[in-house]
């Protein structure tokens, strides 16, 4: 492949399909959307906080509510980006898998396959 990005060493992206390139644009493009969503989000709760202090001149309760909110705010964000990652990177890995045992099983020979498959992964149980 040579598609450079700013976001990627030529080195890696030669070494990268272009599907698994376009798999790791997509997540850099995800986490930085995502993280400006939530900032944008934190400004305007922030805002609101400030509001809310001058003019009703009690801030403890309004503060108790902040801190909720952005706890949960940025607990949603971070919990929801860490299991997609986890997703993709078990769904890759699982098409390599795939890709890897179709072409094994392309080489074997049918009268070899069963000893094969048995040195490599045991007998099956029964």
């Amino acid at each position: 492949m040579t598609t450079e990005t700013s976001e990627m060493p030529p080195a890696l992206a030669a070494m990268m399909t272009d599907e698994e390139a376009a798999a790791v644009r997509a997540e850099a493009s995800r986490w930085r959307y995502g993280f400006l969503v939530v900032v944008a989000g934190l400004i305007v709760v922030l805002l609101g906080f400030v509001v809310v202090v001058f003019r009703s001149g009690a801030p403890e309760a309004t503060y108790a509510g902040l801190v909720g909110l952005v706890g949960t705010i940025i607990g949603a964000y971070f919990g929801v980006q860490v299991g997609q990652s986890g997703k993709d990177r078990v769904e890759a890995e699982l098409r390599r898998t795939s890709e890897m045992a179709m072409r094994l099983a392309a080489k074997i020979h049918a009268h070899d396959a069963d000893e094969v498959i048995n040195s490599t992964m045991g007998r099956r149980k029964r």
